[in-house]
C-alpha cells in the first residue's frame, strides 16, 4: 500500500469512530469535538497542586527557562530571516524533504518519521511534557487549572491544559511569561537529556567485527551470483571466517578470474554462492592485485566512532541529530545513524548489553527529537505559539512602563505577522514555484 492509501484508511476509520461517538452522544462529559478534531478531557487535575510545595526551585527553573527560550526564539527568527532569501534565490523542487507530505510530522506519512512504538510513545510523551509544564507553572504562579486532555485527529496531535482564563488574564509580567515558557523549557531540557541518555546507551554497546555484507555492487561478481545484502559471510572456499579482517586475509591470495565458493548466512539460513572474481574498480582501489567480490561491509566500529564524534560536538550535537531522520529515511544515507532510529539488520553487528537495548535507544532518540523540535518551533514569536504569547506579554509590559501601551497591539501584530509570513514562505515556496512553472508551461 502507498502512503496515500494508508493515510486515507486511517482518516476513514477515525471519521467513522468520531461520527459514531458524536451521533450517539457518548462520553459527553469527557469528549468534545472541534470540527474533525476530537478532544478527550478530564477535570481531575488536583494533583497539579502538589507542585506548589516546590515554588522556589520551580520558579528559578522557569526563570532560567525564559532566558533559554528567548535565545532559542532569537535563533529561530534569525534562521528564518537567513533561510527565506536563500530559498527565494535557489528554490528547490518539491521533492525529498520539500515533498508536501513532509510538511507535517505525521508518522508514516512524513518520509522521515516511521511508524514504530518508539515514535508513537515519543510523540505522546512530548505532548504531555509540554502541557504539564504549563499546568505546573500555572499552579505555582497561583493560576487555577480547570481541565486537561488530549487532542486527536487520526493520531494524537496535541494535548492541552485549560488554565482559568480570568486567572491568566489577571497575571502580569514574569509569572505569566514563566507559565507560557514552561512547556518550551520542558521540551528543550527533556530533549537534551534524552539525547544524552542515548549517547550513554550507545556507549555501552560493543561493536563486532562480524563480516556483515551491507550491500553488493551492481554488475560485479557478488551481485551476479545473487548474494543478498545483509548477509554474514561464514566461510570462503570452505575456510571459516569470523571477521572482516579474516575475509580480507582469505581474499588476499586470490586473483581476478579465479572462482571462489562463498558461504553466507541470512535470517538463519546458510547458502553457498560461486563467484568468478573481477578486478578492483579504479574508483575503489585499482591498485589491488587480489580478486574483487563486489561487496561492501557494515562497520560497527566506524559507526560508533561517528556517533562518538557527534557527541563531542556538545550542545551542537542535538542540532546535528535533528537532521538524522531526514538523512537516513529521505536521503537514504543509512550507513551511519539509521541504527539509532529504528530496528535495522545492522544490529547483528553489535553486542547488546541487555535485552530490549535498541528499543531503549530508539525511544531515547525519538523522545529527544520530538521534544527538541516541538520546543524550538513553539519558541518562534508567532501568536498563538507559546513564544508569541511570551513576546506579547514582554512587549506589553515594556511599552506599558514607558506609557506607550496603546502601541502594544500594533507592535505585537507586526512582529507576529512578519515572522508568520517568513515561515509560510519557507514551507510553501517550493510548491508555489512548481505551481507557477506548471501554469506557465500550460500557457
Amino acid at each position: 500500500m502507498t502512503w496515500l492509501q494508508i493515510l486515507l484508511l486511517l482518516v476513514a476509520a477515525y471519521l467513522l469512530i468520531a461520527y459514531y461517538i458524536r451521533d450517539r452522544g457518548l462520553f459527553r462529559d469527557h469528549v468534545m469535538f472541534f470540527g474533525p478534531i476530537m478532544a478527550i478531557k478530564t477535570e481531575r487535575v488536583g494533583f497539579f497542586d502538589w507542585f506548589r510545595k516546590f515554588q522556589m526551585p520551580l520558579r528559578a527553573y522557569a526563570t532560567l527557562g525564559v532566558i533559554m527560550v528567548v535565545l532559542v526564539s532569537a535563533f529561530m527568527t534569525l534562521a528564518l530571516l537567513l533561510a527565506v532569501p536563500q530559498l527565494l534565490v535557489h528554490t528547490p523542487e518539491p521533492t525529498g524533504i520539500y515533498d508536501p507530505r513532509n510538511i507535517l510530522a505525521i508518522p508514516g506519512v512524513n518520509q522521515a518519521i516511521p511508524v514504530t512504538a518508539a515514535v508513537i510513545i515519543g510523540l505522546v510523551l512530548t505532548i504531555v511534557i509540554h502541557e504539564f509544564g504549563h499546568a505546573i507553572l500555572a499552579r505555582v504562579e497561583g493560576m487555577r487549572v480547570r481541565s486537561m486532555g488530549l487532542l486527536i485527529a487520526v493520531i494524537p496531535i496535541g494535548a492541552f491544559v485549560e488554565p482559568d482564563e480570568e486567572d491568566v488574564e489577571a497575571a502580569k509580567g514574569m509569572p505569566k511569561i514563566r507559565m507560557f515558557g514552561a512547556g518550551i523549557t520542558n521540551n528543550i531540557v527533556i530533549g537534551l537529556a534524552c539525547f544524552a541518555v542515548m549517547f550513554l546507551l550507545v556507549g555501552m554497546a560493543t561493536p563486532l567485527a562480524v563480516p556483515l555484507v551491507q550491500g553488493v555492487y551492481k554488475d560485479f561478481p557478488a551481485a551476479d551470483a545473487g548474494l543478498p545484502g545483509y548477509s554474514v559471510i561464514t566461510s570462503i572456499n570452505g575456510v571459516p571466517v569470523a571477521s572482516q579482517a579474516e575475509v580480507s586475509a582469505a581474499m588476499e591470495g586470490t586473483r581476478p578470474g579465479e572462482t571462489v565458493t562463498l558461504t553466507a548466512e541470512k535470517d538463519g539460513i546458510e547458502s553457498t554462492y560461486t563467484l568468478t572474481l573481477s578486478r578492483w574498480p579504479e574508483v575503489l582501489d585499482g591498485d589491488h592485485d587480489s580478486g574483487f567480490m563486489g561487496v561492501y561491509y557494515y562497520s560497527a566500529p566506524v559507526v560508533k566512532e561517528h556517533i562518538g564524534n557527534i557527541a563531542n560536538l556538545g550542545l551542537l550535537a542535538p542540532l546535528y541529530l535533528t537532521i538524522a531522520p531526514i538523512d537516513a529515511f529521505i536521503q537514504g544515507n543509512t550507513q551511519q545513524l539509521a541504527i539509532l532510529l529504528t530496528d535495522t539488520p545492522e544490529q547483528m553487528a553489535w553486542k547488546e548489553p541487555f535485552p530490549f537495548f535498541w528499543g531503549m535507544v530508539h525511544l531515547a532518540f525519538w523522545t529527544g527529537w520530538f521534544n527538541l523540535l516541538v520546543g524550538m518551533f513553539n519558541a518562534i514569536p508567532i501568536v498563538p505559539l507559546d513564544g508569541g504569547y511570551m513576546m506579547k506579554e514582554g512587549v506589553e509590559r515594556f511599552l506599558e512602563r514607558r506609557g506607550w501601551s496603546r502601541y502594544a497591539p500594533r507592535v505585537v501584530a507586526s512582529i507576529s505577522g512578519f515572522v508568520t509570513v517568513m515561515l509560510i514562505l519557507l514551507i510553501t515556496m517550493p510548491m508555489l514555484v512548481a505551481a507557477v512553472r506548471f501554469v506557465l508551461m500550460m500557457g
